[in-house]
């Protein structure tokens, strides 16, 4: 243990926040826990006292000089755009890797999978989560995915080293390639040339839905699993659920520069004040942050004292269940019989042992940047129009463009309208038109698609937005249309 405090950023939350986080910093102190508590207010006070991002200035630069950040649930309000306070801290500290372990603890909670030991590995800065947002048109929307090879690099490699380091056997990449070929084709690819890197751990890729059906039916298939933000935010809520409770899971987000330590589930305001939430989630995240800080030997205190809580029969609301439950405690009660655990183990689940040096050393991407052609043929323009199909082939069919573009073709919702369109395709009132060179193969400039905007916009064309088609490494860098 050190001699000396270390100082961690920590935030109490709303709903029911507060008092899981002071049962949390109960059992820390009561177990020896070396820790100094710089102590910031985050979340819904915060928006409405006219923070857009729900975080103070102040704040920022605390967290960053702790040595981690533990964090207790929050609120986003609703309306008045407020984005979610998780995912600014995440990208703004660049904390790539959500960690989310997965654990059942039969037969003291209750769950169909008994033998269920998962552990998701999110990657945490990109996907649909950048917030990228456009209402283009009163009746539709767009929210932009990103995914980058950095990005990809990143999460899948600390996926690999997170196995090795813990002795994990396998290492499964969950994806949806077979639509989106660009986007998570990129991290197929990627996991598949890391995976060679090590041959000492096997590994496999799964269909998003149909790997979610395997996961909620038979998650002993798995071991550790790496997929993108999405994916990961909503199956590790399922795996945590099946294999218990979400109130039990524990989440760490790990970066090159920082570490955030939470629970998995939300702020659950409707349960505040009334001493009944289950700490148990932040409490988990505390021992992760404890490893990370190289505390080994008091998370292995908290965390067997912890397995002895549940073992003996402890147990909140939430996991409660006649017959096997001995004793329904509240928030506060399941704390102190944490601590009156402190130095026992658990008799029937499986003793915590954490080595020395457990942390895990973010592992970035050796190469963001790779040498490539990257060549201009053409660009999607994306217009507004209320018109049905035929009057917006009549209207485009007058296009006669003094550049060097011609259009291609026409498509609502990615189904081709023209040409050798169908009749029966439902359309919106946003349309994609396609302008490549009028000689196939040739490079365009941005001057001649500044000249077509021109033309465009004289053709009382209300254009929404555009995106260039580059053919990259000889291959075309953009989705044909369906149909």
């Amino acid at each position: 243990m050190s001699s000396s405090k270390i100082p961690i950023a920590v935030a109490h939350g709303d709903g029911i926040g507060p008092e899981i986080m002071e049962a949390v910093l109960h059992i820390l102190d009561e177990a020896g826990a070396p820790l100094e508590y710089n102590k910031i207010e985050i979340g819904e006070k915060v928006y409405l006292g006219g923070h857009p991002t729900g975080i103070e200035d102040s704040s920022w630069e605390t967290i960053k000089k702790s040595k981690a950040f533990l964090k207790a649930p929050i609120t986003t309000p609703q309306g008045g755009g407020f984005k979610s306070l998780n995912v600014t801290i995440r990208t703004t500290l660049g904390l790539f890797a959500n960690i989310r372990p997965c654990v059942a603890y039969d037969p003291f909670v209750k769950t169909k999978h008994p033998n269920m030991d998962v552990v998701i590995v999110r990657e945490n800065e990109e996907d649909l989560y950048a917030g990228i947002e456009y209402k283009q048109t009163p009746g539709v929307c767009e929210s932009l995915k990103i995914i980058s090879r950095q990005g990809c690099e990143k999460i899948v490699r600390h996926a690999f080293e997170y196995a090795r380091h813990y002795g994990r056997k396998k290492v499964t990449c969950f994806s949806k390639d077979n639509i989106m070929k660009f986007s998570d084709g990129l991290f197929h690819k990627v996991f598949d040339e890391i995976a060679k890197e090590y041959p000492q751990i096997e590994n496999e890729h799964w269909i998003v839905d149909i790997g979610a059906a395997k996961l909620a039916d038979t998650p002993e298939a798995f071991d550790v699993i790496v997929m993108p933000n999405l994916y990961g935010d909503i199956l590790s809520d399922v795996a945590a659920q099946i294999s218990g409770s979400v109130g039990l899971a524990g989440s760490a987000n790990i970066g090159d520069k920082g570490a955030m330590f939470e629970a998995i589930h939300g702020s659950a305001p409707r349960r505040a004040g009334q001493n009944m939430a289950n700490p148990s989630g932040l409490l988990l995240a505390s021992v992760m942050m404890l490893v990370h800080l190289g505390e080994t030997r008091v998370a292995e205190r908290i965390h067997n004292a912890w397995l002895k809580t549940l073992e003996e029969g402890f147990h909140t609301y939430d996991i409660f269940t006649e017959g096997v439950s001995k004793r329904k405690v509240g928030t506060k009660e399941f704390a102190q019989t944490v601590v009156k655990f402190l130095g026992e183990k658990p008799q029937n689940l499986k003793t915590v042992s954490y080595k020395e040096n457990e942390k895990i050393k973010p592992i970035g991407s050796k190469h963001f940047h790779t040498e490539s052609s990257r060549d201009l043929i053409g660009t999607d323009i994306f217009i507004y129009s209320k018109n049905d199909a035929n009057e917006v082939i009549d209207q485009c069919s007058k296009i006669s463009s003094i550049t060097p573009l011609k259009l291609q073709m026409i498509t609502n919702r990615g189904v081709r309208i023209w040409p050798n369109g169908h009749p029966e395709t439902c359309c919106i009132e946003q349309w994609r038109l396609r302008f490549v060179h009028k000689e196939k193969g040739h490079r365009v400039t941005t001057h001649d698609i500044i000249k077509l905007l021109e033309e465009l916009e004289q053709n009382k064309f209300d254009m929404i937005k555009t995106e260039n088609l580059y053919v990259i490494d000889g291959e075309p860098g953009y989705s044909s249309a369906q149909g």
